[in-house]
């Protein structure tokens, strides 16, 4: 059995959305709509839970968009359901950022559009990356060495933690 080296508790992950939603808020007040674009798996995970907190505090209308890639042929990104996203405020949403590849290629169904916004949202980020590119809300950076690795655990819906091996 590996040891697991938790870095997030299911409870300070939920302190650390909760904030992350205010700090969405505080940045898209003005805006009459936020859609959510989570990474498949653990990323729509956790962007349905950043829509479940921001629901009560904020007056717009919140959607929520699956982003499903291929890791194995980056060029095969689908977007479910497909709408509209021009003059529309995007958070796309990951679990982990490592290198950054996958935010970046998360962003390219995107530009077939003219986006009002487009804001990244991941709820834990490595200090050290290959692509150039930044996250706008984090819960938690860390730094870590290229042979550690951070996992996201969900369970029904809900982020139970993350560790590092």
């Amino acid at each position: 059995m590996s040891s697991k080296n938790y870095i997030l508790t299911k409870e300070v992950a939920q302190k650390k959305m909760q904030r992350m939603a205010y700090e969405i808020l505080e940045r898209n007040a003005d805006e009459d709509q936020i859609i959510f674009a989570g990474i498949k798996e653990n990323g729509l995970v956790i962007a349905k839970k950043m829509a479940a907190l921001l629901q009560p505090i904020y007056k717009g209308e919140i959607e929520l968009i699956e982003i499903d890639i291929d890791k194995k042929n980056l060029s095969q990104i689908n977007l479910s359901p497909a709408i509209d996203l021009n003059d529309k405020v995007i958070i796309i949403t990951d679990d982990v950022v490592n290198a950054g590849r996958t935010l970046l290629y998360a962003i390219k169904p995107m530009l077939q559009f003219y986006p009002k916004k487009i804001q990244t949202l991941v709820l834990v980020e490595r200090t050290h990356k290959t692509f150039p590119v930044s996250s706008d809300y984090v819960g938690l950076s860390i730094a870590t060495t290229f042979q550690e690795h951070i996992f996201v655990e969900v369970e029904a819906d809900e982020v139970s933690g993350a560790y590092m091996i």
